[in-house]
């Protein structure tokens, strides 16, 4: 028997509305509104630790991924708290909520991995029980990894209160600026018995020197950029360093401008981000060359508010793009240096004839005010700062220019990622074309499938796969598993000077923001829904062109054949194919498998495919 003096139903809630409509007030908060009609809330709040002076203040939602799941996550308490600061100076209270993301490094190489992108879609979905549950009036969203992040977008779009995003920032490098994204490259090596167990340790020991996320542009530096690039962090807050007290006080900021968003109209995600703050963000990613899990990420975004984002508005925005960002994995320097050459707003200011500057931000301003006041308020300086004492620490001499590369001086002017069809993906495959060698810019190779990571991996470990290879690995997408990286495999290939410049990698998985090489991912349909990937043979002939984003089976046996051949040959092995046994028979996964879109429009849960 529940002590309560009332138990509040959707129908007591009607009825009390109906009752006291001219109690409320048009435009009152949410969170006032909510007192009104659950009487039990005070009282429980009070419990919680909430003084009755609080009750009455906006009500701030603090969401963060903070746990000891990595270092992205585990110092993420330090800036809620921050956040609450901030939150009480501008007259507001800040209640944290958590959702601790897991860790694809982590996971690498285990069964483990699979999880990964389901992760994605339990964070959304965890952020929208617990703001909705209790209403809010503004939100503060902390992730800085490569879940973590567009899981909190996808949920704070989902929520739809006025919200603000702290991005967790990166951690420093390691001794002669080791990153993690090397260790791939160190493993792959000791395995060839290239080094020994001494030298594989060392780089173990000293790749995650801090917190954050890891210091190169894979998918958590990417989505932290891409929440700046969207209008929801503050400008200049993506992705500088984890320790540096600049990021404590982009926190607290955060806090107190999420109580001013609280009573400001027309400042909810649905009113700040648009298409043309989409377009702005696929312009950035192209300019920083960011991972191509973004491709999954932004089009999932964007589907929670209703706008259409497939890989197909990636190749158009990225052809003719500049790519300006050397920093790993595709170019010199550790991710840190990002922020000491002036962050996003850098970026945007070399790229700025192309952007929409008049979409708004959750600074109340446009993102041409924004970078406007920038160049005045001494930002810019205070990153050159932080960029002589990085020099001071590694007896460097990096410039901004170095980092960030002129407009005029791009690395590339066609973008960083293209999306290829053809017979063997319809709907579309993606290469990040700046970090494939130029040799496998055009190619036609024989097709040697594998139907798992870990039977591909070791073939080419053990020397079994030769030059002239499309090494395929299928049954990878998110029906199939869940859609796991295929990091290891992808790096054993391009750390091998020869198979690195003379095959290929195709899936219908993903690959690490950290991967280099010729990878080609995403390939859809997927293998598990009977796409033509499930379909090659060994010993069919694949065309890989980039240039004009082509992805085909052009030959059976070794032998060409005609368009009309290939299509006759396909139709007859789709006869004879049997889709596999559903590969997981309960839980996250089994739920994942069922409803998630094609990876192309994002793999988000689709209940009405």
């Amino acid at each position: 028997m529940c002590p309560c003096p009332l138990r509040v139903t959707t129908e007591n809630i009607e009825k009390s509305i109906d009752r006291r409509k001219g109690d409320i007030i048009m435009g009152q908060l949410k969170s006032q509104e909510m007192r009104q009609l659950a009487p039990e809330l005070d009282p429980l709040r009070i419990g919680t630790g909430w003084k009755p002076e609080d009750l009455s203040k906006p009500q701030v939602f603090i969401s963060s991924t903070f746990g000891d799941s990595h270092p992205g996550s585990g110092h993420l308490d330090v800036l809620v708290e921050e956040v609450r600061k901030g939150t009480v100076e501008e007259g507001g209270h800040g209640a944290r909520y958590f959702c601790t993301d897991m860790c694809d490094g982590e996971s690498q190489g285990t069964d483990g991995i699979n999880f990964s992108l389901v992760s994605r879609e339990m964070i959304a979905n965890m952020i929208e029980i617990q703001a909705n549950a209790t209403p809010f009036d503004a939100g503060v969203y902390l992730a800085s990894c490569d879940k973590g992040m567009p899981g909190n977008l996808m949920g704070l779009c989902r929520v739809n209160i006025p919200a603000i995003v702290v991005p967790g920032g990166t951690m420093n490098a390691g001794p002669d600026m080791l990153t993690l994204e090397q260790l791939g490259m160190y493993s792959a090596k000791y395995q060839r018995g290239e080094i020994d167990e001494e030298k594989l340790n060392w780089a173990k020991h000293n790749a995650c020197p801090s917190c954050g996320a890891c210091s190169f542009i894979g998918t958590a530096s990417t989505m932290q950029i891409m929440a700046e690039a969207l209008g929801l962090a503050l400008p200049g807050s993506a992705l500088m360093p984890a320790t540096s007290p600049d990021l404590l006080a982009f926190a607290r900021e955060a806090g107190r401008q999420a109580v001013k968003l609280a009573t400001m109209e027309n400042m909810r995600p649905s009113d700040i981000v648009t298409m043309d703050s989409f377009e702005n963000a696929i312009l950035i990613h192209a300019a920083v060359s960011g991972s191509t899990n973004c491709l999954l990420h932004i089009p999932a975004i964007a589907h929670e508010l209703g706008i259409e984002i497939t890989g197909d508005t990636f190749d158009r925005l990225h052809r003719n793009a500049r790519y300006l960002l050397d920093v790993r994995p595709a170019g010199r320097w550790p991710a840190e240096v990002f922020y000491y050459a002036g962050g996003v707003p850098a970026i945007m200011e070399e790229i700025k004839r192309h952007l929409h500057l008049d979409v708004m931000t959750v600074t109340g301003k446009t993102l041409g005010e924004n970078l406007e006041e920038l160049q005045k308020n001494g930002f810019y300086e205070r990153c050159d700062k932080w960029l002589q004492n990085f020099n001071k620490r590694y007896g460097s001499s990096v410039t901004r220019e170095d980092i960030i590369r002129p407009y005029d001086k791009a690395i590339g002017t066609d973008g960083s990622i293209a999306i290829l069809r053809g017979n063997l993906a319809p709907e579309g495959a993606v290469i990040k074309h700046t970090a494939c060698p130029k040799e496998m810019f055009r190619a036609v190779l024989r097709a040697r499938p594998f139907d798992s990571e870990e039977e591909c991996l070791d073939a080419v470990l053990n020397h079994k796969v030769e030059k002239g290879d499309a090494v395929f690995i299928r049954y990878e997408g998110p029906k199939g598993s869940g859609m796991p990286e295929m990091f290891y495999t992808s790096e054993a290939i391009s750390s091998d000077k020869e198979l690195g410049r003379s095959i290929a990698l195709i899936t219908d998985g993903r690959f690490s923001g950290a991967s280099t090489g010729p990878v080609i991912g995403h390939c859809s349909p997927e293998a598990a829904d009977g796409g033509p990937i499930a379909l090659v043979e060994e010993g069919d002939l694949i065309e890989i062109d980039v240039m004009e984003r082509k992805l085909n089976i052009i030959g059976i046996q070794g032998e060409r054949k005609t368009p009309e051949e290939i299509d006759a040959v396909l139709a007859e092995r789709k006869k004879n194919w049997k889709p596999r046994e559903i590969k997981y028979k309960r839980g996250a996964l089994r739920l994942f498998s069922e409803h998630a879109a094609s990876p192309m429009k994002g793999a988000y849960l689709d209940y009405n495919a």
